[in-house]
């Protein structure tokens, strides 16, 4: 397991001050489950090199992970697992550990002897030949770009010896930036374990603590924040929900949970990311536009708008339904179901049922949201689905997502006339849209507004529409 550092800084050798570490020797430090280097094996006015190897005890390894609930993978079901595998060689949170141990001063931005010098931005370069990049490299951009970085990432061959086996999960990534020492270990110190997904220890409430003093400024305003809070503790829900409050919520301990600024920033992060998670950000924002805070997501999929839901106070009963009963066990997964606490089980439910049944328990929320169901339910069945939701349920608020055909035409790889997904009964122009929920809306006694999701074309319209049904008695407050 190898980290290098390289800065051509004039001199360059000033790296050995901001390391603590002379470069003329080799430093040693036992930790945990093995031993840690740092070296230099170049050392020049132009250019110094710092190395940080980490030698793993695979014994000690294994043992740790046949311990019920230990770290290092934990138990697995293939009984040589905890034997051969790879982590004693890759990049993961055993090396966040040895940055945290044998470069501590430097990871505070502490030195000595240069202590104006841990202020400056220098250049740098971090290179990790063995990274495990769980999400691709397309993931470690969305990462490392934001903070300032150039990448060089080259995928690293299953067995050089036989290129037909292809790319393993693992990458060689180079770093490339101006900024100071401390940053960039601060960085590689958070950002390793939630590239590896794996962390080997316990995460209790000191991690939380680790996070956010490592995070500092830079993981407030990041992109992805929430990902890197989720993989750092472990999807510990609790603390990752505490770990964006206060990211987000500045120095302000008093501030109102009305007022919390958490789902705005997620918002403005969501407007330019995939559709999926624009769609979820509008559906979101309007629900808290109208001050709804018990929702059921009917066809509610894997849970991905639950888990948003979830992660959010304001909403104070949650609950998923599907026709598949496959379909809820996959979201109870993704949910983490069975180590929820038990105030999060109590927000959250999962039920199978269809919307083109008269069900009672449909009854009562203040908002349902149909997203991305519509087209799959055969248009004859059309008035029913009107009459089971509008008339039978008559929420409030009732949110309808569905795919736009004008925008069809922008996809490529899309021959003319056919649908996105080959399980779409139909799909819907946003004229065809329109002609479908006036109707529904004045039968019922509802009010519709439409908005695009999307980045709009100025004739074809956005990739989904969404129509907000509003009941016209309803005390629900209507969006500014």
């Amino acid at each position: 397991m190898l980290l290098t550092l390289t800065t051509t800084h004039r001199p360059a050798t000033d790296l050995g001050y901001l390391l603590a570490k002379h470069p003329a020797h080799c430093h040693e430090r036992a930790f945990g489950h093995g031993r840690a280097w740092l070296f230099f094996p170049e050392a020049t006015e132009a250019r110094c090199t710092a190395c940080l190897l980490l030698d793993i005890d695979p014994i000690a390894l294994s043992r740790s992970a046949a311990r019920p609930g230990a770290g290092a993978g934990g138990a697995s079901s293939a009984p040589l697992e905890p034997y051969v595998n790879d982590r004693p060689y890759v990049a993961s949170s055993f090396l966040s550990v040895a940055i945290a141990r044998t470069l501590g001063s430097a990871l505070k931005g502490r030195s000595r002897e240069r202590p104006e010098l841990a202020e400056t931005a220098i250049p740098l370069e971090a290179h990790l030949p063995a990274l495990p990049a769980a999400g691709g490299e397309s993931f470690l951009r969305d990462l490392f770009e934001p903070l300032g970085y150039e990448l060089e990432v080259e995928p690293v061959p299953l067995d050089e010896a036989f290129p037909c086996w292809g790319p393993s999960r693992l990458v060689s990534l180079r770093l490339h930036a101006r900024l100071r020492l401390a940053e960039l270990l601060n960085h590689l110190y958070v950002l390793l374990p939630v590239l590896d997904d794996r962390k080997h220890y316990w995460v209790g409430e000191a991690e939380l603590d680790k996070l956010l003093h490592a995070g500092g400024d830079w993981l407030a305003t990041h992109p992805e924040r929430e990902i890197i809070a989720r993989r750092y503790l472990k999807r510990d829900r609790r603390m990752v929900g505490e770990a964006l409050r206060q990211l987000l919520a500045g120095d302000d301990p008093d501030s109102d949970a009305e007022e919390d600024p958490r789902l705005a920033a997620s918002l403005a992060r969501a407007r330019n990311g995939p559709l999926a998670q624009r769609r979820r950000a509008a559906i979101i924002s309007t629900l808290v536009d109208h001050g709804s805070t018990s929702v059921l997501d009917i066809g509610c999929g894997d849970g991905r708008l639950l888990q948003d839901l979830l992660a959010d106070s304001r909403f104070a009963r949650i609950a998923g339904t599907d026709v598949s009963p496959e379909v809820l066990r996959v979201a109870a997964k993704m949910l983490h179901l069975d180590e929820c606490s038990e105030r999060q089980r109590q927000r959250l439910a999962l039920f199978q049922s269809s919307a083109l049944y008269r069900d009672a328990r449909y009854r009562g929320f203040d908002a349902l949201v149909v997203s991305e169901v519509i087209e799959h339910v055969d248009p004859s069945l059309l008035k029913t689905l009107a009459r089971m939701l509008f008339g039978e349920a008559q929420p409030p608020l009732l949110i309808l997502t569905t795919p736009n055909r004008d925008y069809n035409a922008l996809y490529p790889r899309l021959p003319a006339g056919d649908r996105r997904e080959r399980d779409h009964r139909f799909e819907w122009s946003r004229a065809e849209f329109q002609d479908w929920c006036l109707p529904v809306a004045a039968q019922y006694g509802y009010q519709v507004r439409f908005e695009p999701i999307g980045d709009p074309h100025p004739e074809l319209g956005a990739s989904s529409q969404m129509a907000i049904f509003t009941r016209a008695d309803s005390r629900e407050r209507a969006p500014a």
